[in-house]
């Protein structure tokens, strides 16, 4: 099994899911299709495209969204290889990311020279899911950051034909897109809360350009004759198909619209009405699980989604941390007594402290070693009672 929160994932990746001629046999269309199906292109991942089933159940956003990126990097770079191999891959992908070095893309500071070559890429990855400074931020936008993560797909394309990422071309391509956005949501006709939101998940979401609803942008300004390849093509409309969504229904003029934009591009109007079929059958299916189309206010929802962190965390490393529990002493004592008695503030902290530095040694934990990450103490505390031999706790052995 895959802990993409531990050193190492890669290589158990290709452990697991060893590249197969059947990596290399599919055509742009097909790749493209079966990205969308897992939910890329939208930055909601529901599944992975691998030849063995992937179980990420117990995983979070950010753990989805790195397993995804690596196999949809993997997925293109198989279309551009006659013969693909992954160490050879890891190789490539490390240039690009090496090439691709954004402002503030400032990883560097976190790779140490003693890295092999698919931690230092496990790193790249780790950087590219979380974008936004903001750790409030980074899990209510979710949505888009990840939804423009394709665009990191579409370079890594132009590198490998071209040998090197184009000139300008991400701070082009994105703010191709966020426009062509602001212009699909200049003529929605039917406007939403979720419009304004929309916008502000994108503001949120850019790396290399500012999103603006007031820019003063049409079709034939944005020179889209600049694009020639077909996924390009393919993941503009999809992308601006998915801003355009409105409780299922899709309008005469943003029909007209997204045909409009087709044409443009040289897409057929039989794809632009499935893109129209497609998003809004994957939204409508999953638009509880979207976090963009469940608003509420942003600090309730980081709240919201720590604490169901914090429960998985826990439940994950359920075995590991009776062990590493067990192994002190003190820490057991005090456990034991905190069921029977409250305990005073010396013992809280004593606890605390003693529960902070097993933290330090289990990996997926270290959202505790963050800068306020000990606030979170009290909630692990909460749930360590379920976690002890039933001895400490009678109830348990009643129900049992």
């Amino acid at each position: 099994m895959i802990n993409p929160s531990a050193p190492g994932w890669i290589d158990k990746f290709f452990i697991e899911h060893p590249i197969s001629k059947e990596n290399s046999i599919e055509s742009n269309a097909t790749f493209y299709e079966k990205t969308r199906d897992t939910g890329f292109i939208y930055g909601h991942i529901i599944k992975f495209d691998t030849i063995n089933t992937i179980e990420s159940k117990k995983w979070f956003k950010e753990e989805i969204s790195k397993v995804a990126l690596l196999n949809t990097l993997l997925g293109v770079y198989c279309l551009n290889e006659k013969k693909p191999t992954s160490t050879l891959f890891i190789e490539k992908t490390l240039d690009f990311y090496n090439q691709m070095n954004p402002e503030g893309f400032n990883l560097f500071k976190k790779i140490l020279p003693k890295n092999s070559k698919s931690q230092t890429l496990e790193n790249y990855i780790d950087e590219r899911v979380q974008t936004n400074d903001g750790i409030i931020n980074k899990n209510f936008s979710h949505l888009v950051t990840n939804a423009l993560l394709f665009i990191d797909i579409l370079a890594f394309c132009q590198y490998l034909q071209q040998g090197e990422i184009p000139e300008k071309y991400l701070k082009r391509i994105e703010a191709t897109v966020v426009n062509i956005v602001a212009l699909a949501l200049k003529i929605k006709s039917n406007k939403t809360p979720y419009d304004d939101l929309l916008i502000k998940l994108f503001e949120a979401s850019v790396r290399y350009t500012k999103f603006s609803k007031n820019a003063e942008v049409t079709l034939e300004s944005l020179e889209l004759d600049f694009y020639s390849h077909e996924l390009e093509k393919k993941y503009l409309i999809d992308i601006t198909s998915m801003a355009l969504w409105s409780d299922g229904v899709i309008e005469k003029e943003e029909a007209y619209f997204l045909y409009t934009l087709g044409k443009t591009l040289g897409i057929t109007d039989d794809f632009v009405a499935k893109s129209i079929h497609h998003s809004n059958a994957f939204i409508t299916q999953h638009k509880n699980e979207i976090p963009y189309f469940n608003y509420s206010n942003p600090v309730k929802h980081f709240y919201d989604q720590t604490t169901e962190s914090v429960k998985n965390l826990v439940n994950r490393n359920k075995k590991r941390l009776i062990k590493e529990i067990m192994e002190s002493k003190e820490l057991m004592i005090l456990l034991a007594h905190s069921t029977r008695r409250d305990l005073n503030e010396k013992e809280k902290k004593k606890i605390r402290k003693q529960i902070l530095d097993i933290c330090k040694t289990i990996p997926s934990l270290t959202i505790f070693l963050l800068p306020g990450g000990s606030l979170l103490l009290p909630i692990l505390i909460k749930f360590i009672p379920t976690l002890l031999p039933s001895s400490f706790n009678e109830n348990l052995e009643e129900d049992e």
